[in-house]
């Protein structure tokens, strides 16, 4: 194919950036990883996770933004770009099949261009977390190689691939380990040390990452594609929906536990409560007006539903113990 009979049906803004591999991986970043979009989910992620740590190290001083925190949350960025990549690398084929408009399965960015983009990120994470010191170099390594096993599929592909949830569960698992890295960073101690409190909320962040792996596969009928897998299509049009409810139930009800357990103050439980009421908005909305709108929102719902919850707890946190900006941990 060549170049000219590969921009045929681009849009405008992709066939200006086919220019060279910077451009290609640019309009990568634009269609499969939004910097913006993802950068303030990862920078509420990594704050709640960082304050909670520190509340939780036994140390009474205020909340820290510090060297470390920089370091951490572009770690963190970096580490959600190489397991983007590592996804689009495994689900090459079968995306290829189901969705040829991609801007990969177009040719305008190659696999050998994202296999290149992919290493320079793993070397800058390993790079930053090196710097901070050896707690966070051990726990990204263990984060590192999961995702590795996620990428290879735990070996077990042919097995696990047709047992969805499973499958889906299994790669989840990858969030309490990003969860315990922000802790390395954030205390400068080991994995082995961290307090169960904190372990208990590190299973938080699996759930509103499976509430957001949900949401985002949510169709209606008549959006089925065949041979592409969704949660309606495992637990029905509306089970999906419901499933969804539930994690966001499990995660109110575990992060509320731990507020009571520091001491939060009263509206944070509030904000909890509005947020899990607004959030069933977008379900009702599309339990009965079912829809390829009112499915598309659901995802819109999680994201917002994952930022805020995150927000919510790093001011609530804030407000107790208060903050400050530099020094060491």
């Amino acid at each position: 194919m060549t170049t000219d009979q590969q921009h045929l049906g681009l849009p405008e803004e992709v066939r200006t950036l086919h220019a060279g591999p910077l451009h290609g991986f640019l309009a990568y970043l634009t269609e499969r990883f939004p910097l913006i979009a993802n950068g303030l989910l990862i920078l509420s992620f990594y704050s709640a996770s960082q304050f909670l740590a520190q509340a939780l190290s036994g140390n009474a001083e205020p909340m820290r933004y510090n060297i470390g925190s920089l370091l951490g949350f572009f770690t963190v960025l970096g580490f959600f770009l190489h397991m983007r990549i590592f996804d689009d690398h495994k689900d090459y084929a079968a995306d290829c099949l189901h969705f040829p408009d991609r801007v990969l399965q177009r040719g305008v960015v190659t696999l050998t261009g994202l296999k290149i983009a992919c290493l320079i990120t793993i070397s800058v994470e390993f790079l930053l977390a090196a710097i901070w010191g050896l707690p966070a170099l051990i726990s990204l390594s263990l984060a590192f190689a999961y995702s590795v096993l996620m990428l290879r599929e735990f070996f077990l592909g042919n097995w696990l691939k047709p047992r969805f949830l499973l499958y889906a569960s299994i790669h989840m698992l990858i969030m309490p380990l990003l969860a315990i890295t922000v802790w390395s960073f954030a205390t400068n101690r080991n994995f082995w040390q961290v307090p169960g409190w904190y372990w208990l909320y590190s299973f938080v962040s699996f759930f509103l990452a499976f509430n957001w792996e949900i949401s985002r596969k949510i169709r209606v009928p008549e959006q089925e594609i065949d041979g592409v897998d969704s949660y309606t299509r495992l637990f029905g049009t509306y089970g999906a929906a419901y499933l969804v409810l539930l994690m966001r139930l499990i995660d109110t009800v575990i992060i509320a536990w731990i507020a009571l357990y520091l001491g939060l103050d009263t509206w944070f439980y509030v904000l909890l409560v509005l947020l899990f009421g607004i959030c069933l908005i977008g379900f009702l909305q599309y339990r009965f007006n079912t829809c390829a709108r009112t499915a598309r929102q659901m995802e819109l719902y999680a994201g917002m539903y994952i930022l805020l919850f995150d927000l919510f707890l790093a001011i609530a946190l804030v407000s107790k113990f208060g903050v400050r900006f530099g020094g060491s941990i």
